[in-house]
This record gives structure tokens, C-alpha cells and sequence, in this order.
């Protein structure tokens, strides 16, 4: 009876222990599961970011007059000589709708245009939900008037591609702008 009683005892111990590396395993992996996904999101976040101050730092370059042409909270249009070729570009950011983004399971984001002389130029989604811009003048005050801007504050909205536990981790991101040729 007594050994009955050991074994029993002996199984159920055993089974706990197995239970608690069994939960132990699944803690680590969704653990490294979001780590992950956060560092993917601080990435695309990043990305994002050194794709429009690349751009947006170039504004009025070999270009003689007003070169901001649309000042929109989700859209900019501006020219300037942007490849170096002695050439004037129009280059335009905007972003798409939430429909145009099948790639990805989360259902708010979207994706950034970058369109050079008509020339439409899309790449992945990246997790962007939204992009807002503003525009300053030379004191540091919002502005709509077109020849006064000198400031082109962007703000961005990232949120992960896929779920983690059921929800999407979020990001934001900001940047002020002061374009040289302004």
C-alpha cells in the first residue's frame, strides 16, 4: 500500500514539474515572440522615419521659387533637384487606404507613396497606421500659407504587422524638419 501511495505521490510531483516546463517554455517563447516584434517595430519606425528626412531635407534644392506646392496634414508636394542630376523633380508623400494593404493581418495600416515626376513608387506597409504633417514658419508657428513655410513637422503612427497576444504593439514617432533651400 505504502509503495502504491509512493508512486502516486512520485506521478503527481513529476506531473506538476512537467506542467511548470511546459508554461516555463511557453512564457519564453511568447516572451521572445514580442521582443521581436518590438524590435521589428523600432525598425520599420526608423525606416520610415530616414525615408521622409532624406527626402524632406532636400525640399527647394536648384529650385528658384515656392517649392512646397501641396501642404496637406497627409500629404506633401514639393520640387527640387533631388537625384543631383540638374534636373527639377516634383516629388509628392501621401499615404494609401487601409484597403490597398492585404500583405499583413493588421487591419489599420498602410502604405507610404513616394511619387517622383508621376512616377509612383510604393514598398511594403511597414506597420504605418498614419502620417500627419505640419508646417511652421520661421518663429515656430503653424502656418498654411505655402511661401512661408521653413518647418515641416511629421508625425507617424507605427503599429506592429501582426498581433502579439491578441493586440498590436504600438510606436510613435516625430521629427521636425528644417529644409536648407527654404
Amino acid at each position: 500500500m505504502n509503495v502504491l501511495l509512493d508512486i502516486m505521490g512520485s506521478t503527481i510531483i513529476g506531473g506538476l514539474i512537467v506542467s511548470m516546463l511546459i508554461n516555463f517554455n511557453i512564457f519564453q517563447s511568447n516572451t521572445s515572440f514580442a521582443s521581436d516584434s518590438e524590435l521589428q517595430l523600432q525598425q520599420n519606425a526608423k525606416t520610415l522615419a530616414e525615408i521622409l528626412n532624406y527626402d524632406l531635407r532636400k525640399i527647394g534644392y536648384g529650385y528658384d521659387s515656392t517649392a512646397v506646392t501641396v501642404a496637406d496634414s497627409e500629404k506633401i508636394s514639393f520640387y527640387s533637384d533631388i537625384d543631383k542630376n540638374g534636373s527639377i523633380d516634383q516629388i509628392t508623400y501621401t499615404i494609401s487606404n487601409t484597403s490597398d494593404v492585404s500583405s499583413t493581418t493588421n487591419p489599420e495600416d498602410v502604405i507610404l507613396y513616394r511619387i517622383v515626376n508621376n512616377d509612383t513608387s510604393k514598398g511594403p506597409s511597414l506597420g504605418l497606421t498614419k502620417l500627419k504633417f505640419s508646417y511652421l514658419d520661421g518663429m515656430g508657428a503653424e502656418t498654411t500659407t505655402l511661401s512661408e513655410i521653413k518647418y515641416i513637422h511629421a508625425e507617424l503612427w507605427i503599429k506592429s504587422i501582426e498581433p502579439v497576444q491578441d493586440d498590436y504593439i504600438f510606436t510613435y514617432w516625430e521629427m521636425t524638419i528644417n529644409p536648407r533651400n527654404l
